[in-house]
Formats: structure tokens, sequence, C-alpha cells
């Protein structure tokens, strides 16, 4: 089920929302909100259930931590 709602967004982003559905970005300015809102959404749950499992696993992480983590990733 959707609902029609109405939004007010800066110039900016109507012209970008514009811009993307005229270059076949996205099929409509509504997809692509609704796209956005749900990628945000995701973001949330999943930075939702990081902080759950850290609080299950001792909390967050150290300095010394983050460093080896950051470490292994580049290397």
């Amino acid at each position: 089920m959707t609902k029609k709602i109405a939004i007010s967004l800066p110039d900016e982003l109507v012209d970008y929302a514009r811009g993307a559905v005229r270059h076949g970005e996205a099929p409509s300015v509504s997809a692509l909100i609704g796209e956005a809102l749900n990628d945000r959404m995701r973001r949330q749950r999943l930075e939702d259930m990081l902080v759950e499992m850290l609080d299950e696993t001792g909390g967050p992480l150290t300095d010394q931590e983050r460093a080896d983590i950051d470490r292994e990733l580049d290397a």
C-alpha cells in the first residue's frame, strides 16, 4: 500500500530529482525519494543491530580495536 503525501524540498534537491528522472536514473521523483528513505531506514536498522550486538559482547570497540580493524581492512 502506498500513501500520497506532500513534501517541501530545497530547489537544488528538486532539480536533482527531476534531472535523475529525465536521465532515466529513476522512474519518478516519488520513486527516487522512496529509495532514499528506504536506504536510510535500512542503515538505521543495521546501526541499531550493531549497537545491540556490541552491547551483548562487551560494548563499543576500543580505539585499539578500531585501529586493528582499520589496519586489517587496508591490508
